[in-house]
């Protein structure tokens, strides 16, 4: 028998994180509790050493960072440290192997990557990083990914990836560089691969491919530019697609071959009875990526998914509308494919998960 637990969270005022029992070889989901949060939750991510400890945005228009320890079967503490984001609509967070947390203001287009002081779960006190306004006239920061010792943040409504560097001391960074990316495309979600730079656009729903130009503030050409919007769901009337999330894990022994998954949400009022589709892309050489299939998932408006298990087996999904709940699905044929494992349903959405075994 193995089990991991589950963490998922999502929009709810009162907020909360519900943690699940995920059962590998009976193949069940179970909800195991329900732990009080501060209002919509709609983001968490873990500690990348200290697998006790949880970090969660509240995407709230005066916006907030919180942490938390996990204890058994996923029970949360009462949150440790509350702090403002300083700004509205915090839609992510991460925390670096600096031991600072990143945030940032969807609403608001601006940031913060907080110190930590004492231990990981108290925040010390950052500077505010504002973006600039493009020709759109808004910024959308909706992202933050690690790149040694920088930081690189998609910003959906200034159509840029920008980079960041530490200014002098932790809690103070600026803007150093920026990667233009097509007007219009609404940069969302990142990954890297092999020294590629992966970028999913909600707006557009397209995926991109370019080299990762050299720092501080390098551009490079746009490899592969692909539409991620299933080809059954084209004659879908009054359906509005906007691509949300992008997963590549790391090849190992069992799957030995990359793969992207991308998730899409159709936001229009006719949706396809089968729900949203989960996205497979096989990555070729020079930067190429072959569509291999698009796996229907029963969820409505798949904002968020995470690999998790034993060699990352497996991806836990959920949507952010409608009654689909919490959905694992199994990587098959080398990750070629998905094959639905188990479906929870006690609560009908949820927008982010962590795996773990607690």
């Amino acid at each position: 028998m193995v089990n991991f637990t589950i963490l998922a969270s999502g929009y709810a005022v009162p907020g909360f994180i519900a943690s699940y029992l995920f059962n590998t070889e009976a193949a069940t989901l179970t909800l195991l509790n329900q732990s009080p949060t501060g209002d919509n939750p709609s983001w968490i991510s873990p500690h990348p050493t200290n697998s006790s400890i949880l970090y969660s945005v509240n995407e709230n228009a005066q916006g907030g960072l919180q942490s938390f320890t996990i204890g058994n079967q996923g029970v949360l503490s009462a949150p440790v440290e509350t702090i403002q984001s300083e700004g509205d609509s915090p839609a992510f967070t991460v925390p670096l192997s600096t031991g600072q947390v990143a945030i940032m203001n969807y609403g608001s287009g601006n940031g913060l990557i907080v110190p930590t002081e004492g231990d990981p779960l108290h925040f010390g006190t950052p500077d505010l990083i504002t973006f600039p306004l493009q020709a759109s006239g808004i910024s959308h920061p909706h992202m933050a990914f690690q790149h040694g010792e920088g930081v690189l943040v998609p910003d959906l409504g200034g159509d840029m990836i920008w980079r960041l560097a530490q200014n002098g001391s932790t809690g103070s960074w600026r803007i150093q560089g920026q990667i233009p990316q097509p007007q219009g495309s609404g940069p969302r979600h990142i990954a890297l691969f092999d020294n590629f730079l992966y970028t999913l656009h909600e707006t557009a729903s397209t995926l991109t491919v370019q080299p990762l130009p050299a720092a501080p503030n390098g551009t490079s050409t746009i490899v592969t530019q692909v539409s991620t919007v299933p080809s059954n769901d084209l004659n879908l009337t009054n359906a509005t697609w906007a691509a949300a999330e992008i997963l590549l894990p790391a090849l190992n022994q069992r799957f030995q071959k990359a793969f992207v998954y991308t998730s899409n949400r159709n936001t229009g009022s006719t949706v396809d009875p089968h729900g949203d589709t989960i996205a497979i892309w096989s990555i070729e050489p020079e930067g190429k990526v072959t569509l291999v299939r698009q796996v229907y998932t029963g969820l409505q408006q798949v904002r968020g998914m995470m690999i998790g298990g034993d060699d990352d087996e497996f991806i836990v999904a959920g949507g952010v509308v409608g009654t689909g709940g919490v959905l694992v699905l199994k990587r098959t044929e080398g990750g070629s494919n998905l094959e639905e494992v188990v479906r929870n349903t006690d609560i009908p959405n949820r927008t982010s998960f962590v795996w773990g075994k607690w």
